[in-house]
């Protein structure tokens, strides 16, 4: 997702700097548009007024941030910090705390869509933070998104994401549950998925693992089953620190956090479909 980011913003005539990472790998095309590579965050922030982090969520962030990283200690006054990753609220409203006691802002921008569309700058970002800090990025957000959703203050972004993700993840898992039962009963796979598309059932989760039930291809949910259950347990934790019903997100959790603890973490989303095939008692 990085990558598509960084690509968007130098091809469209922004100076870039990124940071030299295994996870960023390409990076010739970047360097072609004009981009420079560092070896450390705090070299980028010495150079940058607008940092963009792109990481797994809240540890990574508060590490580069905090930690190994040593962002804030280089970021020079005035500068704004953009996290697109998907993090928890309470730590992001946390670490914006942190940055404006330094004199630095942070605006939470978490991404929904594909990698695809990151490359094809058309990502969702819903955003969060202070209305200045906001204001002055949102030019450097429309270079790689196509919609941008202003949830409201510091951590609202990250909480709009948590709960699209528990809706968007949890109606896939919920397919893939249904969709492996049915298969393992020797069901027309053709004729469940036209049925789904033609009824209720139908819509973007569908689209996402119909291929995988139809020709066994993940690629249209390039997410990992770690990730979604990481998605799911910071929703969880979200709502059980708000008071707020969650027992549909708890077994939606349960159901992936299984699937990591059986050694699958790293299979996308729509393999869960042949996974829970082969776990039935």
């Amino acid at each position: 997702m990085g990558h598509g980011i960084g690509r968007n913003i130098a091809a469209k005539g922004r100076a870039l700097h990124f940071l030299h990472h295994a996870g960023n790998q390409p990076t010739g095309d970047l360097v072609a548009l004009g981009a420079t590579g560092h070896d450390s965050a705090a070299s980028i922030a010495e150079l940058c007024d607008t940092v963009i982090l792109c990481v797994t969520g809240s540890p990574q962030v508060e590490d580069v941030l905090l930690g190994s990283g040593a962002l804030l200690e280089a970021l020079r006054p005035g500068s704004i910090v953009i996290d697109c990753s998907t993090a928890t609220p309470a730590s992001t409203r946390a670490l914006a705390e942190r940055l404006r006691s330094a004199g630095c802002s942070l605006v939470d921008a978490a991404m929904t869509r594909t990698p695809k569309e990151a490359e094809a700058g058309r990502l969702n970002l819903l955003v969060g933070g202070d209305t200045a800090a906001v204001t002055a990025v949102t030019p450097i957000l429309e270079t790689f998104a196509e919609n941008i959703f202003l949830a409201g203050g510091s951590g609202s972004g990250h909480q709009l994401k948590l709960i699209h993700n528990i809706i968007s993840l949890g109606t896939v898992t919920l397919i893939a549950e249904a969709a492996a039962c049915a298969l393992a009963d020797g069901m027309d796979p053709e004729a469940m998925v036209d049925c789904l598309r033609k009824g209720g059932a139908g819509g973007v989760a569908l689209e996402r693992v119909a291929p995988f039930i139809l020709e066994g291809d993940s690629s249209a949910l390039r997410f990992s089953i770690a990730n979604a259950h990481k998605d799911a347990r910071y929703y969880t934790d979200m709502a059980s620190d708000l008071g707020a019903s969650r027992l549909v997100a708890e077994a939606v959790q349960r159901t992936l956090a299984d699937l990591v603890e059986g050694g699958a973490g790293d299979a996308h989303v729509p393999e869960a479909i042949r996974l829970l095939q082969t776990r039935r008692s």
